[in-house]
């Protein structure tokens, strides 16, 4: 059975793991690029559980205040950006929720190979992890 460079790459990119990784979920998987990445799919109950996690963090820093904004990043590439005042005007509507849903919404679109980032008015940036 030989593994392909192209599978592994393809494997690294879809997943967001290592090469090392990649490559040896495609062998496990006899070459077949299907079943290496449905292995290497997180479970339904750790993906909801972390990106809860992530959420719960990133409320707790926004209520301790100085944040501008919220923006979740993938490489190099910023996905999508939620300035603060919107989950402050949505809890004024009665829609608090939304910012939440939309990040969480993000998170499990695009997999954990995304960052979520909070921005503070001075503009700097902390990752959550």
């Amino acid at each position: 059975m030989e593994i392909r460079l192209e599978d592994v790459e393809k494997v690294m990119e879809l997943a967001g793991v290592d090469y090392y990784t990649a490559k040896e979920a495609l062998t496990k998987a006899e070459g077949n690029l299907d079943k290496a990445l449905e292995a290497l799919a997180p479970t339904g109950t750790s993906v909801g559980d972390e990106i809860k996690d992530m959420i719960d963090k990133l409320k707790a820093k926004v209520k301790e205040g100085n944040v501008d904004r919220v923006q979740i990043r993938k490489d190099d590439e910023i996905i999508l950006k939620v300035p603060v005042n919107v989950g402050i005007i949505g809890g004024i509507i009665g829609a608090a929720a939304a910012p939440w849903a939309l990040i969480a919404g993000t998170i499990a679109a695009f997999g954990f190979g995304c960052k979520l980032e909070i921005v503070k008015k001075d503009g700097s940036t902390d990752e959550i992890v």
